[in-house]
């Protein structure tokens, strides 16, 4: 969320920004909001040191006997004009709020200009796409053929975009989760959590999906929302808190499942698990100085590319440009995974630094090291990576001429030592 003052500041600059984001000028109409505001504030200021002063009157007056009529009139139409004061600021404060809640976070300054995806830029790669020597089969091909990928039964459980895994490939959904977590607590200093699934509105609201993304969450009868990834209660845990300064970073990962609506995925992606209702992630979140965000960022991206090299995966880092830059992101890398069965690039991971934006939201501040300043957090987060993708990738890359897939040495000691996924 947008500090006002950021506006008053530098008006034209942040419609600048928000030109970038494909927005019309914004700062005018809110500073004329914010200008009555304000008058309202002070008017209301002025009118309460009179009251004050009346009542101060009206008692000495009473304490004398003179007549305090005049004075006690002037004391009640004050009080209607100040509740009227009074409305008129909470009103125009709501909508400044409304309208600074619902514009998206600043682009850094190298994010690439563009108005979609077609813009985004290939910054690095890692391994070459290759020829396996076969024709290649899509992961729900290899899933089905081997008996152990289901989506008849999961349709009948739970309707379309859910997935039932049997045997080997449930195990292999297991352990590729298990190695995730242990590479990122063992090796990249992460803390592993456990969170809830289901969380409330504040929550929703501090990491930005509410109120402008409702339609994508599922909503329970109680009015909790299941989480659309661990980012949301990860990054909440710091909501309210003054951090110490030394504390930082705090860098937190958790294995969840997460649940999206999908509301915009109308026939994308309509055959096997690209595209699930239901589907399991690793996250990770780091809260960070501000001095320290953007080195954090390259270190969380440089933390899932190391699950995608272990796996044995050809992947490439994406800078997504202004257009398809998300909501509260300032400068966000994609990973994409080459598929074989597809013969396309997709994403497995998306690591975004958001610095301020959703800290506003959360209240979420650290103290300096002289014990008095207090600024806002600056939060990040990416997938470390999605598991049910990272499956995907591994069928399909791993897989061989006679339907079995070889299973990545890193995952042999979570498969219990099995290497390869046949059929039988």
């Amino acid at each position: 969320m947008h500090d006002i003052r950021s506006l008053r500041t530098d008006p034209a600059g942040f419609d600048a920004a928000m030109a970038r984001r494909g927005l019309a000028p914004v700062a005018e109409a809110l500073l004329a909001q914010d200008a009555d505001r304000r008058a309202a504030q002070t008017a209301l200021q002025e009118k309460q040191a009179r009251r004050n002063a009346l009542a101060r009157e009206i008692g000495q007056g009473k304490r004398a006997g003179a007549d305090t009529a005049a004075p006690e009139a002037e004391a009640t139409a004050l009080r209607g004009e100040m509740e009227g004061l009074e409305r008129s600021a909470a009103t125009l404060d709501a909508a400044i709020r409304g309208a600074l809640e619902s514009l998206p976070n600043i682009l850094d300054a190298d994010v690439p200009d563009g108005a979609d995806e077609s813009a985004n830029q290939v910054v690095a790669q890692s391994g070459e796409p290759r020829d396996l020597g076969f024709q290649p089969k899509q992961h729900f091909e290899l899933g089905e053929a081997l008996g152990l990928m289901d989506f008849a039964a999961a349709a009948k459980l739970a309707g379309a975009r859910f997935v039932v895994l049997r045997g080997a490939l449930a195990r292999l959904e297991r352990g590729l989760g298990q190695f995730m977590l242990d590479l990122h607590t063992r090796e990249h200093g992460y803390t592993e959590m456990v969170v809830p699934s289901l969380v409330n509105d504040a929550a929703m609201y501090g990491t930005g999906q509410l109120p402008k993304f409702a339609e994508d969450l599922f909503r329970t009868t109680d009015g909790r929302w299941l989480i659309p990834t661990a980012e949301v209660p990860l990054t909440n845990t710091v909501a309210g808190e003054i951090l110490p300064e030394a504390a930082l970073p705090l860098r937190l990962t958790a294995l969840t499942d997460c649940y999206r609506s999908e509301a915009g995925a109308a026939g994308r992606d309509t055959r096997g698990m690209m595209r699930q209702h239901q589907f399991r992630k690793v996250e990770l979140v780091s809260i960070a100085h501000p001095d320290e965000s953007a080195a954090e960022h390259e270190r969380m991206t440089a933390c899932a590319e190391a699950v995608l090299r272990a796996l044995e995966l050809t992947f490439r880092r994406v800078v997504l440009c202004a257009g398809d830059t998300g909501f509260g992101s300032t400068k966000t890398f994609d990973l994409e995974v080459w598929l074989p069965g597809q013969q396309a690039w997709r994403e497995i991971s998306s690591c975004s630094n958001c610095r301020d934006f959703q800290a506003r939201r959360m209240g979420a501040r650290f103290r300096g090291g002289d014990g008095k300043a207090v600024g806002a957090v600056h939060t990040l987060n990416g997938s470390g990576v999605a598991v049910g993708r990272a499956l995907i990738a591994v069928l399909e890359t791993h897989q061989q001429a006679d339907g079995s897939v070889l299973i990545p040495q890193v995952l042999w000691p979570y498969m219990g030592g099995m290497e390869r996924i046949a059929a039988g």
